[in-house]
């Protein structure tokens, strides 16, 4: 019913709007006989009559009325929603939808938004942190335009630029066995406890391929959700962990160099391929790629 009756709303709260199926013809610009027409095939529709002719005139019925409160809501909410599409869209004021993961969210995603904004200082945001597997399904529902992520997906519904990459430390209390050392060999941690993130996150993914690499399955005491509550437990001696570098030095933990396997974590931006970008995100996804090598401090 939805669908047969939206055609002639608008048509609809123009008459009823001017009591005058001539004038409104005029102002919808339209013909007064596919007015007219479409008056009379939507109260055939309904079933009900919407109006009382008086010659050259019309008023609305008991039901006009009712149905015209209800369709002024409608089509004021359809005109809000387009608004907003337009404005989004809009190349100086639109708004791109970016996710990244949290350990982006100190430094290096503001520091991205104020270099992006000397150029475009109008644009807006929608920031999401969240893991990697969270945000594909994000680029994938629409509630994403673009997103940092690691490990670089590879899907066929996706498109995936690697932008940099970061190194990953072994993590172990100031106190531990091995806190005096600047380097380490990872199967040299095979007896030790971790605390890692939970599946599902890049992160934990990685700490079990390097570990596997390293000829061992990590034993795990504690999961979490975010680095630096990692970083915690190590410091209360509850384990080790492959983490990247901290924003700020964290006491209570020491950061050891791993030396083989090669310890790191790729970086890259994706997006849901075959989806046409607006401007502003066409714009801040060229501005990604530009920082390729150099999105991370060195």
């Amino acid at each position: 019913m939805a669908l047969l009756l939206a055609p002639r709303l608008a048509y609809f709260a123009g008459v009823a709007r001017t009591e005058h199926v001539t004038r409104a013809a005029r102002e919808l610009n339209v013909p007064q006989s596919t007015l007219s027409r479409a008056m009379v095939r939507l109260e055939q529709d309904l079933g009900v009559d919407l109006f009382a002719r008086h010659g050259r005139t019309v008023s609305l019925t008991t039901a006009g009325r009712t149905f015209l409160a209800s369709v002024e809501r409608a089509l004021a909410e359809i005109g809000r929603a387009a608004e907003e599409v337009r404005a989004d869209a809009d190349p100086a004021t639109g708004k791109v939808a970016f996710g990244f993961l949290h350990t982006m969210g100190a430094e290096t995603v503001p520091g991205l938004l104020h270099a992006f904004r000397a150029d475009h200082p109008r644009v807006r945001f929608s920031l999401v942190q969240n893991y990697g597997e969270a945000m594909l399904e994000g680029l994938r529902a629409g509630a994403l335009d673009l997103c940092l992520t690691s490990p670089v997906p590879d899907a066929p519904d996706l498109v995936a630029r690697r932008l940099d990459e970061q190194k990953l430390r072994l993590v172990v209390p100031a106190d531990h066995r091995l806190a005096a050392r600047r380097r380490i060999r990872l199967a040299e941690a095979a007896e030790e406890t971790f605390v890692t993130l939970e599946p599902g996150y890049g992160l934990r993914r990685i700490t079990d391929d390097l570990c596997r690499e390293a000829g061992f399955k990590p034993r795990i005491a504690f999961e979490g959700e975010e680095a630096e509550t990692l970083r915690g437990l190590v410091a209360a001696g509850l384990g080790v962990a492959l983490l990247p570098p901290p924003t700020v030095p964290r006491p209570g933990v020491v950061e050891l160099t791993v030396t083989a396997p090669r310890a790191v974590r790729e970086i890259g931006v994706a997006w849901l391929a075959d989806r046409p970008d607006t401007p502003p995100v066409a714009a801040f996804k060229k501005f990604l790629l530009s920082r390729r090598g150099t999105l991370l401090p060195a």
